[in-house]
């Protein structure tokens, strides 16, 4: 499955997340694992530091936890999960985003979830378009007609 072999890589975000200019993961590819991330220019942010809080090959699930940086996001965590679906007969890929963070202090909250929902919104874009370039890449055997 082309997009989880992308969301899977905690080490390697800016493959599909275009806010990501840089990651470097400390140690071993493990849950618990800190990411190092440099965010590009254009957000309230430079780095961000995050945890792997979750990595389930089997069920397609992908949880990762801020712990640091120069930014707003404070207790921020996600979860990212991947579902199999078949959408007009073609075989396609559900990715479901939740989150959970704290307000900051002079923000309100539909201001927080603007800002973040647009920010998975932005990410899922890519995802969807990084992943469908590379599924045409990858196809090689002959489509069967009826």
């Amino acid at each position: 499955m082309a997009v989880w072999s992308l969301v899977r890589r905690f080490d390697q975000p800016q493959k599909y997340k275009p806010f990501v200019s840089r990651c470097v993961v400390r140690g071993n590819l493990e849950i618990g694992s800190l990411r190092e991330v440099d965010v590009k220019s254009g957000l309230p942010a430079t780095t961000s530091t995050e945890r792997l809080e979750l990595l389930d090959d089997n069920e397609h699930i992908l949880s990762i936890r801020i712990v640091g940086g120069d930014h707003r996001l404070r207790n921020y965590s996600s979860i990212i999960s991947l579902h199999p679906e078949i959408i007009e007969g073609r075989p396609a890929t559900l990715v479901i985003e939740s989150f959970v963070v704290d307000v900051p202090e002079g923000n309100t909250k539909d201001e927080t979830c603007y800002f973040v929902e647009a920010l998975i919104r932005c990410n899922l874009k890519s995802l969807a378009d990084v992943s469908e370039r590379l599924a045409v890449q990858d196809r090689t055997e002959p489509i069967d007609r009826i």
